[in-house]
């Protein structure tokens, strides 16, 4: 199998998207399978190579992480017709994955796509709730031609049902549970000079989005006593940053972004992950800090519900909620044996969803793709 990807987010740039789709080339290298990558530049000497081709971009309005190219058509037709896929793999709506899209169509390749991201519920957080028509619209139309579209949970798969898409699939997410592991000692508490005896993580972009507005509320409404026992770590950046840094209480660390391990050592030394956000479809940091056995506490809302099951992997609050965040926090540190059997459970539901399995279900389902008869559409 010889598969084309066409996405406008990819690695350097930090997001859920860019993130998997590294891991995915990773994979088809390890299987020895043949791949051509359409993606965003990452700096001027490495625009093309032979399997990963880049384009000039610059940063996309609502989201800098991801990135709103210019794609040379010609070059993409040229190494399409050499490489001649079997299948074309649409990540994002935008120009590269239109460029995907309309070459799919014009030579005859069978297109699936993945949906990725909520757009319409970043709408509210940036007072352009007036566009969710037009989104819904442009994305029914984008999406129609793919033999598949892959969302990460089944609610996406829900939503997306409810919004008049057909044909979606399955493709959920995976962890690296060697490199996202409990550590039983860290030097993070030293190295930021926390003194408190918990701590409580949020890892993600810190943009209106996530529903940081509820996270610092949340901050700010512990009881008093709770107040001396926690610390928070905030790991990310985004549009928020310095607003939420010049707010923030004397108990709050801002690490800005972190990978690997470091990133791994601040779930591991968490007592609690805090993820407010009402906007995924799936959660990928959820998953990440449960296989490091720290338990977590989402937005019943998105993706998230598929990950955190209630008085076992963590809890689940009612989205925006203060109240119920604080009650859920102050309840679960002052039960330690709790938390203990928590950890037990986040990290076992975690060693069950490794990357490799998760590929291997995608290739399975590339292949029934290719299998279907070619869709014949009009140019």
């Amino acid at each position: 199998m010889k598969i084309a990807i066409f996405t406008d987010t990819f690695t350097p740039q930090v997001n859920g998207v860019a993130r998997t789709f590294q891991r995915f080339v990773d994979y088809l290298d390890e299987q020895g399978i043949e791949y051509r990558l359409f993606v965003p530049d990452a700096k001027e000497e490495d625009l093309f190579s032979n399997q990963v081709h880049r384009f000039t971009s610059i940063p996309f309005y609502l989201y800098p992480e991801c990135r709103f190219s210019f794609p040379n058509m010609s070059h993409i037709r040229k190494q399409l017709e050499s490489f001649q896929p079997d299948l074309i793999h649409i990540a994002t709506p935008f120009n590269i994955g239109l460029s995907g899209l309309y070459y799919g169509k014009k030579l005859g390749i069978p297109i699936v796509g993945s949906y990725h991201t909520h757009f319409d519920r970043y709408l509210q957080y940036y007072d352009l709730q007036f566009l969710s028509k037009w989104i819904w619209k442009y994305m029914r139309w984008f999406h129609q031609s793919f033999q598949t579209t892959f969302v990460p949970s089944y609610e996406t798969k829900e939503e997306l049902l409810q919004h008049g898409f057909r044909d979606i699939g399955i493709w959920s997410r995976g962890v690296d549970c060697s490199t996202f592991k409990p550590y039983r000692h860290t030097g993070l508490k030293a190295r930021y000079g926390i003194k408190e005896r918990h701590i409580l993580s949020y890892v993600g972009r810190l943009a209106p989005e996530k529903d940081l507005r509820t996270l610092m509320d949340t901050a700010r409404q512990l009881p008093e006593n709770m107040k001396q026992k926690v610390h928070w770590v905030l790991v990310g950046d985004g549009p928020m940053a310095e607003e939420l840094k010049k707010e923030a209480p004397d108990n709050m660390t801002f690490t800005g972004y972190l990978s690997g391990e470091d990133l791994a050592e601040v779930y591991s030394a968490s007592s609690l992950f805090v993820f407010p956000s009402t906007t995924e479809t799936f959660g990928n940091v959820v998953l990440e800090s449960l296989a490091c056995g720290t338990p977590a506490i989402g937005a019943k809302a998105g993706g998230v519900q598929e990950i955190i099951t209630p008085d076992k992997t963590g809890a689940l609050c009612a989205p925006g909620n203060v109240g119920d965040f604080v009650q859920t926090i102050s309840e679960l540190i002052g039960n330690e044996l709790e938390l203990r059997r928590m950890s037990y459970e986040a990290r076992e539901f975690a060693l069950k969803r490794s990357w490799e399995a998760i590929f291997e279900d995608l290739l399975y389902q590339y292949e029934q793709a290719i299998g279907l008869e070619k869709p014949s559409v009009a140019l």
